[in-house]
This record gives C-alpha cells, sequence and structure tokens, in this order.
C-alpha cells in the first residue's frame, strides 16, 4: 500500500504557478486622486450594496432586482456551475474506475467441424459471467493533479465572472436610472418654461391688441413657445427607450415595467478610495483575468505530462460457470491483476505543438491580464478626472445660470416699458433655457460618473481568502 502511495503522489512536471507584475512600477496614488479620502480598514462605505450611498429608495428598489432577475447574470450563474462540475470532474482522475456486469449466453459449433473430424455435432452450451473490473491510472508525472489545478482557477475566474456581470448590471441600471431621472427634470423645465412663454404670448398678443407690439413679436413669442413644447414631447422617445432599458435589466418585459416621473433630490456621494495596489484585489475582472492566467500555467504541466509513459493498473474479479445452479459458487470464481506501461515513441510533433501551443496559451493571458490591470486604472483615473472637471463646470455653469435668468427678468421688464424689442426678450429666454438645460445635462454626467467610478473601483466585491 505504501509503494503504492509513494507511486501515486510521483511529481509533478511544469512550471508553478507565481503571479506576474501586473504593471512594470506600481503607482502609489492615483494620478487624478487629489481631494479623495482614501477608504480605511473596515470602511464600509462601499460595501455590497454600494447604490445606497445616493439614498433613493426607488433606486435601491431596482437594483435589489437585479441579482435575482437579470439574465445575463443568470447565464454566468449558470456557467459557474458549470465550470465548478468540471472541477469535480477532473478530480475523479484521483481515484480507481469500478464496474460490474453480468452477461449471460448460449451457443452451439458449427456441425460442419465436427463433421470435417467425423464426429457428431457439439451439444449447445451455456456460459454465465458475473465480472468486476477495476482500473487505475497511476498520476506519477501529475497531468491529473495539473488538470484539476485549472480546472479550479477556471472555477474561480468563473465566480468573478459572476461578480463582473452583477456589477456591470447594476451600474448599468443605475447609470439609466439618474439619466431617465434628468430627462424627468428637463421636462419638468421645459414645461414651466412653456407656461412662462405662454404668458408671454398672452402678453404679447394684449400689446399687439392695443397696436403697441408688431404682428411678428406675436409670431416670434408664439414660434418659441410651440418649439419648446416639441422639446418636452421628444423627451419622450429617450425617456421611453430608457425605461425599456431599466426593465430588461431587472428581467421583465417592457410592457409590464413603467416609472412615473419624479423630482430628482440624489447628489453625487462621497465615494471613498482605494490604493492602485488594492484595486488588484476589489475588481472581479481582474480577479478572473488572473485566475486564467494560472488555468493556463496549469495547462503547461497537462502538455509536458505527455512526455513520459503512463501506468494502468488493472484488476478483475468475478464468477463464470455453465449453468446458472453453479454459478455464484466458490469453483466458479476467476480473477487477474495486471498493469500495462505505455508510452508513445513518435508523434509526428504533436506533443511538442501541443506544449508550444499551451506556453503560447499562457502569455497570452499574461498580456490580457496586464492590460485588464492597466484599463482599470484607466477607468479610476477617467472617471476621477471627470468627477474633478465637472465639479468645476458646474460651479461655473450656475452662475452662468443666475446671471441668464437675472437677462431675462431686466429685458422682460425694458420690454414692457417699450425700450427694447421682443427679439431681445426671446433671445434672452432662449439663452436661459439653454443655461439651465446645460447645468441639468452637466448634473446627469456626474452621476454618470460616479457610477461608472463605483464600477471602475470594483463596487462591493472583493477576492474572498
Amino acid at each position: 500500500m505504501a509503494v503504492c502511495l509513494l507511486l501515486a503522489a510521483g511529481c509533478t512536471v511544469g512550471p508553478d504557478y507565481v503571479r506576474p507584475t501586473a504593471v512594470a512600477t506600481m503607482p502609489a496614488t492615483f494620478k487624478e486622486q487629489e481631494g479623495w479620502k482614501l477608504a480605511q480598514p473596515g470602511d464600509g462605505s462601499l460595501g455590497a450594496r454600494w447604490w445606497e450611498l445616493y439614498h433613493d429608495p426607488v433606486l435601491n428598489s431596482l437594483e435589489a432586482q437585479v441579482a435575482i432577475s437579470n439574465l445575463t447574470i443568470a447565464t454566468a450563474e449558470a456557467q459557474f456551475r458549470q465550470a465548478r462540475a468540471l472541477v469535480q470532474s477532473a478530480r475523479a482522475g484521483y481515484y480507481p474506475t469500478l464496474s460490474i456486469g453480468a452477461a449471460a449466453a448460449r451457443s452451439q459449433k458449427s456441425g460442419n467441424l465436427g463433421a470435417a473430424k467425423g464426429t457428431t455435432s457439439p451439444a449447445p452450451s451455456s456460459d454465465f459471467q458475473l465480472p468486476l473490473d477495476a482500473s487505475w491510472e497511476l498520476d506519477l508525472w501529475g497531468r491529473i493533479r495539473r488538470g484539476v489545478e485549472a480546472n479550479q482557477a477556471s472555477a474561480q475566474a468563473s465566480a468573478a465572472d459572476l461578480a463582473a456581470a452583477t456589477l456591470s448590471a447594476q451600474a448599468a441600471l443605475a447609470g439609466d436610472y439618474f439619466q431617465l431621472r434628468i430627462l424627468d427634470a428637463q421636462k419638468q423645465l421645459l414645461e414651466a418654461s412653456a407656461a412662462a412663454y405662454r404668458t408671454s404670448l398672452e402678453m404679447t398678443k394684449n400689446r399687439y391688441a392695443a397696436g403697441i407690439a408688431a404682428r411678428s413679436d406675436v409670431l416670434q413669442a408664439e414660434t418659441q413657445l410651440r418649439s419648446t413644447e416639441a422639446q418636452a414631447i421628444d423627451l419622450g422617445v429617450q425617456r421611453a427607450q430608457l425605461e425599456h432599458a431599466i426593465a430588461v435589466l431587472i428581467g421583465k418585459a417592457p410592457v409590464a415595467f413603467s416609472l412615473p416621473a419624479t423630482v430628482l433630490s440624489t447628489t453625487v456621494p462621497p465615494i471613498p478610495m482605494v490604493l492602485p495596489s488594492e484595486l488588484l484585489e476589489r475588481r472581479p475582472d481582474i480577479a478572473s483575468s488572473e485566475r486564467r492566467m494560472a488555468a493556463a500555467n496549469a495547462q503547461i504541466g497537462v502538455a509536458q505530462a505527455a512526455y513520459y509513459p503512463t501506468v494502468q493498473l488493472s484488476a478483475a474479479a468475478g464468477f463464470e460457470a455453465a449453468s446458472t445452479v453453479s454459478w455464484v459458487t466458490w469453483p466458479s470464481r476467476l480473477w487477474s491483476l495486471g498493469s500495462l506501461v505505455s508510452a508513445t515513441l513518435f508523434d509526428g510533433g504533436l506533443r511538442k505543438a501541443q506544449s508550444e501551443q499551451a506556453l503560447a496559451a499562457y502569455d497570452a493571458t499574461v498580456a490580457a491580464y496586464r492590460e485588464t490591470v492597466l484599463t482599470a486604472f484607466q477607468g479610476v483615473e477617467d472617471n476621477l478626472a471627470a468627477l474633478r472637471v465637472l465639479e468645476e463646470e458646474i460651479r461655473v455653469q450656475d452662475q452662468a445660470v443666475r446671471a441668464a435668468q437675472q437677462v431675462v427678468t431686466i429685458t422682460t421688464n425694458q420690454y414692457q416699458a417699450g425700450t427694447v424689442a421682443y427679439l431681445n426678450v426671446l433671445v434672452a429666454q432662449t439663452t436661459a433655457l439653454a443655461n439651465e438645460r446645460t447645468a441639468l445635462g452637466l448634473a446627469g454626467q456626474k452621476l454618470a460618473a460616479s457610477v461608472l467610478l463605483v464600477k471602475a473601483l470594483g463596487g462591493g466585491w472583493a477576492v474572498q481568502p
């Protein structure tokens, strides 16, 4: 027994896995993180339910349905279960294979054989068998162990893929939700502006009826009103598309889902930063890429094990008799033990090609891993820069909105006093509306950038020990 265990342990060919460096020089900080708070140990503000940072009950309710009903996540979850089953399938190679069967046959030899020898035709005979067979391949060179190692790493990569799909769907939902709410705010703004323009139109009609305003003033006022009403209606197309996208993200048919319009009161919350080195443990896509690298490394050992001979142990035992009466009796017993050692002497370069293929596949996963890390750093830097720039742009745009609103008030008073033409009022109102819509658009961009930053930081996911 000890000899068998020693033989089974054998040695493991192929390189042991060592995670390569992600980048040539790991940065100590992010370039754009000035003014941001680094996450502290135990800081739960960017947890699994990261969307609760925005304090929006409707968003919280929608996000809770993503992991349960989203079909992309369901696909990733099924693929994870498949990968986990493949691990057990690979582990089965550690153990011997046992099989049992029963066979019964009755036969008679050809009478011509007996006639040729001048004898009578042989009588029919029966053969009853009850064999138990066992076979076991000794894993002398670690082919099976490397296969298990590769499948385990692939299953871990699949688990990370599931987390990445979940985070992606959650971030997409949050982005679509905030964009929809910005459209609601823009429609509310356009409707309020249309109401104001309707008042201006009535005033202009009255002035025209009194002979103190030109017909062109009335037409300009009406044009502005109808154009604003058309813009408010046009927002309905994009809002409907966003509502449909949200329905699909939570696994519902668009016809079964609607989201009433409401005022957006959400602001960008404080988002704690992590160090660049910690990003490698927070991003599921990086974890998935690293685990695929480990799987590819193990496949090198599987390919190299093909250069060595295989050892197969076999055993058989059972009963065989000519009648059922004596079938399962001690004299009818049979058994055999055997072994087979086989090695490939010539394969036309097949094993060499397979080893080179495994090495090339590993090199490809290393490059993909490093690119994933660099892309992750870029995502964080991009959205940090976007939030910083948008913060300043929103501050300046708010000043422009206030100035434009003052121009509308002054110009309207001047028009009523008869000191300026209606065209001045029209330009002032159009400018004010454009600036207010720009301000809302910037607010939406800032919310979207904050969601993308959370996604770039890995959301609330981290590699499990």
